[in-house]
């Protein structure tokens, strides 16, 4: 039996862009999710072909529904749901790699600074 209508929120958690689908119908109305660069309710009735932009934290996904399902299933059959469009996919990479540059500007050390260590960053910015 094919799905007639579903709604948006019950979509995104179907094809696995949230863990629940209280995340996704969240994410919905705080305006993480538009259609046709409108924000939209968590009520709303996927249809085929719709274009979707999504927003997860740095991520911003654009994708066109191919298939309705209201059932989570496996993640091979979650990404049978929709297709991510050529542009969102290079926007994605290419915002990926500046991220990954940034993160070589600002080093993270990976122990907390010993006596010696905190002696020498004293003595070099001059507050005894």
């Amino acid at each position: 039996m094919p799905d007639d209508k579903v709604r948006i929120d019950k979509w995104l958690w179907a094809a696995r862009f949230f863990k629940t689908r209280a995340l996704a119908s969240t994410a919905v109305n705080g305006g993480k999710v538009h259609l046709d660069g409108q924000r939209i309710k968590a009520s709303r009735a996927v249809k085929l072909n719709d274009v979707y932009e999504i927003h997860r934290g740095f991520e911003r996904i654009q994708v066109v529904v191919d298939q309705l399902s209201s059932r989570r299933g496996s993640a091979s059959v979650a990404q049978t749901l929709y297709t991510e469009t050529e542009k969102s996919i290079a926007i994605r990479e290419k915002e990926a790699e500046q991220r990954k540059l940034s993160r070589m500007l600002h080093p993270v050390m990976d122990h907390r600074p010993n006596k010696q260590e905190r002696r020498k960053m004293r003595n070099f910015t001059g507050k005894n």
